[in-house]
């Protein structure tokens, strides 16, 4: 079996972050592993409190990964400052890891930050460049361009601003506010559209970490970034047509887990 590893957050309800990761690797037919860089308090309506685990310590729990199982793709999601940033790229270049997709987790759904200011130039200067692919939405895409994107061409524009800068593959993600579910793959200056449908369900928490664990996975399993982005898309859009909802209260609910079609076997 293949083996992805995940770089990030908590989520005690269990639909974002690490959590939403390790589901998201089985159903997908890869072995999930994970190391925290943060417990976050949140759910589906927002975040209470961020609590940073020791950098140090984010490096240990790298090197138990590294010098005992070598992933075959490593997610990563919330990095929540300079120093956990620092040493995450470092430990992943030191062991050369391979198929690296960073969603540069910036403001949850919800609207509550889940990045310190000083470490989004870290992000920009250390992690972009040893991703194969990152995944920012729109909110993000800004933050790393500098631009505002109100229109397809603007996706295009910065798409290729950012892989062009960071040397990395880009995966915008265009959501409500430009399309309803087309995303735009810009790599070494070529653009690639894919196109999507609107699934109408407001539960959409931890939907971008669902889709870049699905892209790791199959990255892992030796499918190339194009047909990865393809099959992730897939899956993802079949765990919102699942219309799973869990929630009692008044929050939305979506843990981006759907036991459908050829995803119903784990061990695929």
């Amino acid at each position: 079996m293949k083996t992805v590893l995940s770089i990030a957050g908590t989520d005690p309800t269990g639909g974002a972050g690490i959590q939403a990761d390790l589901k998201t690797m089985t159903v997908n037919g890869v072995f999930g592993m994970s190391v925290i860089t943060a417990l976050v308090a949140q759910n589906t309506t927002g975040v209470r409190g961020i609590a940073e685990v020791e950098p140090e310590f984010v490096g240990q729990q790298i090197d138990a990964v590294f010098e005992d199982i070598i992933p075959d793709a490593v997610k990563i999601g919330m990095v929540f400052s300079r120093r956990i940033i620092d040493v995450v790229a470092e430990r992943l270049r030191f062991y050369e890891a391979k198929n690296v997709v960073l969603d540069p987790v910036m403001v949850a759904a919800s609207g509550g930050r889940l990045i310190s200011e000083e470490a989004v130039k870290a992000l920009k200067e250390k992690l972009m460049p040893v991703a194969a692919v990152a995944t920012p939405n729109i909110l993000e895409a800004e933050v790393l361009s500098g631009m505002t994107i109100r229109s397809g061409g603007d996706m295009e524009k910065a798409a290729a601003y950012i892989s062009g800068t960071y040397g990395c593959g880009v995966l915008l993600k265009g959501g409500h506010s430009v399309n309803d579910a087309n995303d735009l793959l810009c790599r070494e200056g070529a653009l690639k559209w894919f196109m999507g449908r609107r699934i109408d369900n407001p539960n959409t928490h931890g939907t971008g970490c669902t889709l870049s664990s699905a892209i790791a996975s199959n990255l892992a399993k030796g499918y190339d970034l194009d047909t990865s982005i393809g099959r992730a898309k897939d899956y993802l859009t079949g765990a919102l047509a699942a219309m799973l909802d869990l929630g009692k209260g008044s929050g939305p609910m979506n843990h981006g887990f759907a036991l459908t079609g050829e995803y119903m076997n784990p061990l695929m």
